[in-house]
């Protein structure tokens, strides 16, 4: 049985009379990439900013490498890695100064933060740019300094949240690719938001999600399986109409 790294049960959340979730639940595995898909409004804002800590759910449970969220927070959020939407790095800092702050939040030594921090960027081909100044760097590398950045603590559980926002399809397909190795070679298990259907393809599992709802839950294969036509595309929009 492969490791049950996240495990989300019946998440409920509502804001006024505005239901953001619906029973919402979710299962991550080691070594596992799962694409949560949705357009805007559909709550994939809402369930990041539970599983994250931000907010706590109206009804459900959140475990994290076994830890209850609610009960055990800071063990639960040790085992998570997070690149948000919106940029979290300090443009005005290099990015050897970035992560350094990163790891210094954690509570990691110098000598094991610098190793980290060497062993991340040379992952991602940004050796040469650790003094850069974060500003002058272009999105899709900042990107990958975030990505960088979030696994400085090795965490199992990596959150990406529409992370590829604003990149161009160089940039994008770069980010996408290394993400998706690193299910293979740290057995990471990945939750991918994203609203761009074609970025689904490289996932082992389709989270779709509509009106905080999951209208489909499985692998791209077993989706086109149940579906009417052959083009991906189609079939993903028709389950997102009504």
């Amino acid at each position: 049985m492969t490791d049950t790294l996240l495990n989300a049960e019946n998440l409920h959340k509502s804001y006024g009379k505005t239901h953001a979730l619906q029973g919402v639940s979710l299962q991550l595995r080691a070594g596992e990439m799962v694409a949560l898909l949705g357009p805007n409004g559909a709550g994939k804002s809402t369930l990041l900013q539970l599983l994250t800590g931000l907010f706590s759910p109206d009804q459900g449970r959140i475990e994290v490498l076994g830890h209850d969220l609610r009960q055990h927070a800071s063990r639960a959020l040790a085992g998570l890695g997070v690149v948000f939407q919106q940029s979290a790095l300090d443009l005005d800092l290099s990015v050897r100064a970035n992560l350094l702050f990163h790891t210094d939040l954690h509570g990691l030594p110098r000598a094991v933060a610098r190793e980290r921090i060497q062993d991340g960027l040379a992952l991602m081909g940004l050796t040469e740019q650790i003094d850069a100044v974060t500003r002058g760097l272009s999105g899709g590398t900042r990107r990958k300094v975030e990505l960088v950045r979030a696994l400085l603590h090795q965490p199992r559980v990596l959150l990406m949240d529409e992370a590829t926002v604003g990149l161009d399809p160089a940039s994008r397909q770069q980010l996408l690719t290394a993400v998706r190795s690193l299910t293979a070679q740290r057995q990471v298990g990945v939750l991918w938001a994203t609203h761009l259907i074609e970025e689904i393809k490289v996932a082992d599992r389709l989270l779709l999600l509509h009106r905080g709802a999951v209208r489909f839950d499985g692998s791209i294969d077993t989706f086109m399986a149940q579906a009417d036509g052959d083009d991906l595309h189609e079939e993903v929009l028709k389950q997102l109409k009504g």
